[in-house]
């Protein structure tokens, strides 16, 4: 009960950051450093992609050119990899690039087991689908796609 409780507290206090995030293209372009030394792809190369789901989100990140397989490989290489640590509860990653205050972060973290993540690929990348039971990490997991889609600007869209 109390996991849950701070689950629902975490994805609540995560909604309210999810304005100050990013926007900026200051903050922008902060996290397109950051993430250049985490992601192996061109972020200037690649689309990422977040659908929501009434179960969790879809997460698909493409080369914008279906023909270039470097890209592809690279993007499927990292997203496997964070698959196995999202699974596992490790955030690490997403943490390094937009902060270990990103909403909902903390709640995805702490709810890791009751969190589905699986990925497949895509003709042009790869996809991790995110599928959980527990209605305050889907909206953990919403507010953490929203996070993303604001800090990425040119690089990420809602899908």
């Amino acid at each position: 009960m109390t996991r849950t409780r701070n689950a629902v507290l975490a994805a609540a206090a995560s909604l309210a950051l999810v304005a100050g995030c990013g926007d900026s293209p200051d903050r922008q372009a902060e996290v397109a450093a950051k993430g250049a030394s985490v992601m192996p792809f061109d972020l200037e190369r690649t689309t990422h992609r977040f659908a929501r789901t009434e179960t969790g989100g879809v997460q698909t990140v493409v080369a914008d050119n279906p023909a270039d397989t470097g890209q592809i490989t690279l993007i499927r290489q990292h997203l496997r990899l964070e698959t196995d640590r999202f699974s596992r509860g490790d955030y690490t990653d997403p943490g390094r690039i937009h902060g270990d205050d990103m909403p909902g972060l903390a709640a995805l973290r702490d709810g890791a087991a009751r969190i589905t993540v699986t990925y497949r690929d895509d003709p042009a990348g790869g996809v991790i689908t995110y599928t959980t039971t527990d209605q305050a990490l889907v909206t953990a997991l919403h507010a953490w796609f929203d996070a993303q889609v604001s800090d990425h600007g040119q690089h990420a869209e809602h899908g």
